[in-house]
Protein backbone atom coordinates (compact mmCIF):
# COMPACT_ATOMS: atom_id res chain seq x y z
CA UNK A 1 0.00 0.00 0.00
CA UNK A 2 1.12 3.29 -0.96
CA UNK A 3 1.65 6.32 1.61
CA UNK A 4 -1.10 7.96 -0.61
CA UNK A 5 -3.29 5.22 -0.10
CA UNK A 6 -3.62 5.94 3.95
CA UNK A 7 -4.40 9.19 3.19
CA UNK A 8 -8.11 10.12 4.68
CA UNK A 9 -10.41 10.28 2.22
CA UNK A 10 -11.60 13.46 1.48
CA UNK A 11 -14.73 13.72 2.98
CA UNK A 12 -17.78 16.05 3.00
CA UNK A 13 -19.13 19.60 3.42
CA UNK A 14 -20.77 18.73 7.23
CA UNK A 15 -17.44 16.30 8.20
CA UNK A 16 -15.00 19.31 7.27
CA UNK A 17 -17.09 21.64 9.19
CA UNK A 18 -17.22 19.23 12.02
CA UNK A 19 -13.62 19.34 12.15
CA UNK A 20 -13.05 23.02 12.27
CA UNK A 21 -15.60 23.05 14.78
CA UNK A 22 -13.72 20.75 16.72
CA UNK A 23 -10.57 22.94 16.50
CA UNK A 24 -12.48 25.35 18.22
CA UNK A 25 -13.74 27.61 14.98
CA UNK A 26 -16.82 29.87 15.18
CA UNK A 27 -19.37 28.67 12.70
CA UNK A 28 -18.93 31.32 9.99
CA UNK A 29 -15.55 31.90 10.26
CA UNK A 30 -15.19 27.60 9.26
CA UNK A 31 -17.84 28.36 6.52
CA UNK A 32 -16.40 31.32 4.75
CA UNK A 33 -13.03 29.45 4.88
CA UNK A 34 -14.51 26.16 3.46
CA UNK A 35 -17.09 28.60 0.68
CA UNK A 36 -13.83 30.17 0.02
CA UNK A 37 -12.20 26.89 -0.64
CA UNK A 38 -15.03 25.32 -2.77
CA UNK A 39 -15.19 28.70 -4.45
CA UNK A 40 -18.80 28.69 -3.54
CA UNK A 41 -21.54 31.00 -1.65
CA UNK A 42 -21.60 30.52 2.32
CA UNK A 43 -25.55 29.16 1.19
CA UNK A 44 -24.57 26.83 -0.85
CA UNK A 45 -23.03 24.82 2.24
CA UNK A 46 -25.79 24.63 3.77
CA UNK A 47 -28.12 23.06 1.34
CA UNK A 48 -24.89 20.70 0.54
CA UNK A 49 -24.15 19.42 3.52
CA UNK A 50 -22.83 15.95 1.73
CA UNK A 51 -21.03 17.39 -1.14
CA UNK A 52 -17.86 15.62 -1.06
CA UNK A 53 -14.59 17.66 -1.59
CA UNK A 54 -11.22 16.89 -3.25
CA UNK A 55 -8.32 15.91 -1.72
CA UNK A 56 -6.81 19.22 -2.43
CA UNK A 57 -9.80 21.39 -0.95
CA UNK A 58 -9.63 19.15 2.05
CA UNK A 59 -5.95 19.86 2.55
CA UNK A 60 -6.26 23.67 2.02
CA UNK A 61 -9.22 24.14 4.32
CA UNK A 62 -7.73 21.63 6.70
CA UNK A 63 -4.58 24.02 6.36
CA UNK A 64 -6.18 27.36 6.83
CA UNK A 65 -8.07 25.93 9.85
CA UNK A 66 -5.13 25.61 12.10
CA UNK A 67 -3.78 28.73 11.23
CA UNK A 68 -6.92 30.25 12.23
CA UNK A 69 -7.25 28.38 15.12
CA UNK A 70 -3.21 30.08 15.65
CA UNK A 71 -4.79 33.48 15.80
CA UNK A 72 -4.53 34.08 12.00
CA UNK A 73 -7.16 37.26 10.61
CA UNK A 74 -9.70 35.66 9.00
CA UNK A 75 -9.53 38.41 6.76
CA UNK A 76 -5.76 37.30 5.69
CA UNK A 77 -6.97 34.21 4.71
CA UNK A 78 -9.68 34.89 2.64
CA UNK A 79 -7.59 37.85 1.27
CA UNK A 80 -10.10 40.63 1.70
CA UNK A 81 -12.39 42.21 4.26
CA UNK A 82 -15.33 44.46 4.24
CA UNK A 83 -15.33 47.55 5.61
CA UNK A 84 -17.95 50.46 5.29
CA UNK A 85 -19.50 48.67 2.70
CA UNK A 86 -15.94 48.39 0.47
CA UNK A 87 -14.88 44.94 -0.67
CA UNK A 88 -11.31 45.61 0.01
CA UNK A 89 -7.81 43.56 -0.23
CA UNK A 90 -6.25 42.52 2.89
CA UNK A 91 -2.68 40.94 3.01
CA UNK A 92 -0.41 40.61 5.99
CA UNK A 93 1.54 43.84 4.99
CA UNK A 94 -1.64 45.98 6.62
CA UNK A 95 -3.70 45.82 9.62
CA UNK A 96 -7.38 44.26 9.17
CA UNK A 97 -9.41 46.73 8.99
CA UNK A 98 -12.08 46.59 12.14
CA UNK A 99 -15.19 48.28 12.32
CA UNK A 100 -14.51 50.15 15.04
CA UNK A 101 -12.50 52.57 13.01
CA UNK A 102 -15.92 52.94 10.96
CA UNK A 103 -16.96 55.46 13.56
CA UNK A 104 -13.82 57.40 12.70
CA UNK A 105 -15.37 57.57 8.89
CA UNK A 106 -18.70 58.04 9.79
CA UNK A 107 -17.53 61.29 12.00
CA UNK A 108 -15.29 62.61 8.72
CA UNK A 109 -18.57 62.06 6.12
CA UNK A 110 -20.36 64.21 9.15
CA UNK A 111 -18.19 66.77 9.16
CA UNK A 112 -17.89 67.04 4.92
CA UNK A 113 -21.81 67.08 4.85
CA UNK A 114 -22.08 69.48 7.56
CA UNK A 115 -19.53 71.99 8.59
CA UNK A 116 -17.76 71.50 5.79
CA UNK A 117 -20.19 71.10 3.23
CA UNK A 118 -19.82 74.80 1.72
CA UNK A 119 -16.35 73.69 0.21
CA UNK A 120 -16.29 72.28 -2.84
CA UNK A 121 -13.41 70.14 -3.23
CA UNK A 122 -12.10 69.72 0.31
CA UNK A 123 -8.45 68.60 0.72
CA UNK A 124 -8.54 65.25 2.98
CA UNK A 125 -6.03 63.08 4.19
CA UNK A 126 -5.65 59.85 5.85
CA UNK A 127 -2.46 59.43 7.49
CA UNK A 128 -1.63 55.85 7.65
CA UNK A 129 -3.68 54.32 5.42
CA UNK A 130 -2.50 50.82 5.41
CA UNK A 131 -5.43 49.19 3.26
CA UNK A 132 -6.45 52.28 2.29
CA UNK A 133 -9.93 51.10 3.91
CA UNK A 134 -10.13 54.87 5.71
CA UNK A 135 -9.50 57.08 2.43
CA UNK A 136 -11.50 54.77 -0.12
CA UNK A 137 -14.56 54.62 2.89
CA UNK A 138 -14.82 58.21 3.10
CA UNK A 139 -13.68 59.09 -0.70
CA UNK A 140 -17.10 56.38 -1.33
CA UNK A 141 -19.04 58.51 0.87
CA UNK A 142 -18.00 61.91 -0.36
CA UNK A 143 -16.92 61.80 -4.08
CA UNK A 144 -15.84 65.40 -4.08
CA UNK A 145 -13.21 65.32 -1.66
CA UNK A 146 -9.18 65.49 -2.52
CA UNK A 147 -7.97 62.54 -1.25
CA UNK A 148 -4.75 61.85 -0.35
CA UNK A 149 -3.56 58.87 1.70
CA UNK A 150 0.21 58.48 3.38
CA UNK A 151 1.95 55.62 5.01
CA UNK A 152 5.77 54.92 5.62
CA UNK A 153 5.13 51.22 4.72
CA UNK A 154 5.79 50.89 0.56
CA UNK A 155 4.31 47.09 0.78
CA UNK A 156 1.37 48.41 2.91
CA UNK A 157 0.74 51.38 -0.30
CA UNK A 158 0.96 48.63 -2.74
CA UNK A 159 -2.39 47.33 -1.02
CA UNK A 160 -3.79 50.23 -0.57
CA UNK A 161 -3.26 51.36 -4.37
CA UNK A 162 -4.20 48.02 -5.36
CA UNK A 163 -7.84 48.78 -3.36
CA UNK A 164 -8.23 52.59 -5.25
CA UNK A 165 -7.81 50.71 -8.68
CA UNK A 166 -10.18 48.13 -8.02
CA UNK A 167 -12.87 50.45 -6.56
CA UNK A 168 -12.44 53.13 -9.13
CA UNK A 169 -11.48 55.63 -6.75
CA UNK A 170 -9.02 58.51 -7.47
CA UNK A 171 -7.24 58.63 -4.38
CA UNK A 172 -3.50 60.30 -4.22
CA UNK A 173 -0.85 57.39 -2.18
CA UNK A 174 2.53 58.78 -0.91
CA UNK A 175 5.44 57.28 1.13
CA UNK A 176 5.71 59.51 4.65
CA UNK A 177 6.45 58.86 7.75
CA UNK A 178 3.44 60.90 8.94
CA UNK A 179 3.87 64.39 7.55
CA UNK A 180 7.31 64.38 6.70
CA UNK A 181 6.47 64.35 2.92
CA UNK A 182 3.35 66.04 2.84
CA UNK A 183 3.31 69.21 0.41
CA UNK A 184 0.60 71.63 -0.69
CA UNK A 185 -2.15 72.60 -0.32
CA UNK A 186 -2.96 72.85 3.42
CA UNK A 187 -6.00 70.42 4.88
CA UNK A 188 -9.76 71.15 5.40
CA UNK A 189 -9.69 67.31 7.14
CA UNK A 190 -7.06 65.10 8.44
CA UNK A 191 -8.05 61.91 9.91
CA UNK A 192 -5.76 58.92 11.18
CA UNK A 193 -5.82 55.19 13.14
CA UNK A 194 -2.46 55.64 13.74
CA UNK A 195 -0.49 52.49 15.99
CA UNK A 196 -1.58 53.43 19.85
CA UNK A 197 -1.15 50.31 21.91
CA UNK A 198 1.54 50.44 24.48
CA UNK A 199 4.89 48.37 23.38
CA UNK A 200 4.28 46.22 26.40
CA UNK A 201 0.81 45.16 26.25
CA UNK A 202 0.30 41.66 26.83
CA UNK A 203 -2.65 42.48 24.43
CA UNK A 204 0.12 42.25 21.25
CA UNK A 205 1.00 38.70 21.59
CA UNK A 206 -2.94 37.96 20.44
CA UNK A 207 -1.98 40.37 17.14
CA UNK A 208 0.94 38.63 16.77
CA UNK A 209 0.26 37.92 13.07
CA UNK A 210 -0.45 41.46 11.78
CA UNK A 211 2.47 44.30 11.25
CA UNK A 212 3.70 45.19 14.70
CA UNK A 213 4.77 48.27 13.37
CA UNK A 214 0.87 49.45 12.61
CA UNK A 215 -0.22 48.78 16.24
CA UNK A 216 2.35 50.14 18.62
CA UNK A 217 4.62 53.22 18.57
CA UNK A 218 7.19 51.81 21.07
CA UNK A 219 6.56 51.99 25.16
CA UNK A 220 4.58 54.91 24.81
CA UNK A 221 1.18 54.46 23.15
CA UNK A 222 0.34 57.80 22.45
CA UNK A 223 3.57 58.49 20.86
CA UNK A 224 2.25 58.72 17.22
CA UNK A 225 -0.66 60.58 18.18
CA UNK A 226 1.37 63.53 20.24
CA UNK A 227 3.36 63.37 16.75
CA UNK A 228 0.35 63.83 14.70
CA UNK A 229 -1.19 66.56 16.79
CA UNK A 230 2.21 68.70 17.39
CA UNK A 231 3.00 68.50 13.57
CA UNK A 232 -0.78 69.28 12.11
CA UNK A 233 -0.95 73.02 12.36
CA UNK A 234 1.69 73.63 9.74
CA UNK A 235 -0.62 71.60 7.09
CA UNK A 236 -4.21 72.52 7.95
CA UNK A 237 -6.21 75.86 6.90
CA UNK A 238 -8.10 77.95 9.41
CA UNK A 239 -11.25 76.04 10.54
CA UNK A 240 -9.92 72.47 9.44
CA UNK A 241 -10.58 69.36 11.36
CA UNK A 242 -8.54 66.68 13.01
CA UNK A 243 -9.65 63.02 13.79
CA UNK A 244 -8.07 60.03 15.61
CA UNK A 245 -8.86 56.83 16.65
CA UNK A 246 -7.37 55.80 20.00
CA UNK A 247 -7.40 53.10 22.34
CA UNK A 248 -10.94 52.92 24.26
CA UNK A 249 -8.88 54.13 27.88
CA UNK A 250 -6.71 56.77 25.65
CA UNK A 251 -9.73 59.72 25.50
CA UNK A 252 -8.71 61.82 27.82
CA UNK A 253 -5.34 61.84 27.24
CA UNK A 254 -5.77 62.28 23.77
CA UNK A 255 -8.59 65.62 24.40
CA UNK A 256 -5.76 67.08 26.47
CA UNK A 257 -2.64 66.70 23.91
CA UNK A 258 -5.41 68.58 21.28
CA UNK A 259 -6.41 71.12 23.59
CA UNK A 260 -2.75 71.64 24.73
CA UNK A 261 -2.13 72.34 21.25
CA UNK A 262 -4.65 74.39 20.70
CA UNK A 263 -7.25 73.03 19.34
CA UNK A 264 -10.82 74.10 19.74
CA UNK A 265 -14.20 72.36 19.82
CA UNK A 266 -12.45 69.18 21.10
CA UNK A 267 -14.55 65.94 21.22
CA UNK A 268 -15.10 62.50 21.50
CA UNK A 269 -16.88 59.58 19.59
CA UNK A 270 -17.65 56.69 20.60
CA UNK A 271 -17.87 53.37 18.69
CA UNK A 272 -20.90 50.91 18.76
CA UNK A 273 -19.90 48.81 22.59
CA UNK A 274 -19.90 52.71 23.76
CA UNK A 275 -15.83 52.92 24.28
CA UNK A 276 -14.26 56.59 23.66
CA UNK A 277 -12.56 55.36 20.15
CA UNK A 278 -12.19 58.62 18.28
CA UNK A 279 -11.33 62.24 19.43
CA UNK A 280 -10.85 65.41 17.59
CA UNK A 281 -10.72 69.11 17.44
CA UNK A 282 -11.27 71.95 15.14
CA UNK A 283 -8.00 73.97 14.45
CA UNK A 284 -9.26 77.58 15.12
CA UNK A 285 -9.77 80.05 12.61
Amino acid sequence: MTAQDTRPAPGTVGEALARAKARGLDRLDAQLLLAHHLDRPRSWLLAHDDAVLTPAQRDAFDTDVARRADGVPIAYLLGQREFHGLLLQVTPDVLDPRPDTETLVDWALELLDGELAALPAPQVLDLGTGSGAIALAVKQGAPRVRMRALDASAAALNVAQGNAQRLGMEVSFTQSDWWSALTSPRLHLALSNPPYIDGDDPHLAQLRHEPLQALTPGPDGLQAITHIVQGAPAHLEPGAWLLLEHGFDQGAAVRRTLEQQGFAAVTTRRDLAGHERCSGGRWPG
